[in-house]
């Protein structure tokens, strides 16, 4: 997804991203939070990291070519 405008770099809400959505973050230079537009997610940069970084473990084998198919 494109970023909405230049400067920061925008994230991607983790609470919405578990839901495959792919829903870019607001971010507040007053309070230093970011929030989603899209449900209730707020949080510090160092939050929305750690959360997007419990996020990628779903997609640990993105990578991978799955050949053998033998589950029995």
């Amino acid at each position: 997804m494109a970023q909405l405008r230049k400067g920061k770099l925008n994230y991607r809400c983790p609470s919405c991203f578990m839901r495959d959505l792919d829903i870019d973050m607001f971010y507040n230079k007053d309070t230093g939070i970011y929030s989603c537009i899209r449900c209730q997610y707020r949080g510090t940069e160092e939050d929305v990291l750690k959360m997007n970084e419990l996020v990628r473990v779903r997609y640990g084998a993105m990578h991978e070519r799955f050949t053998k198919f033998d589950f029995d």
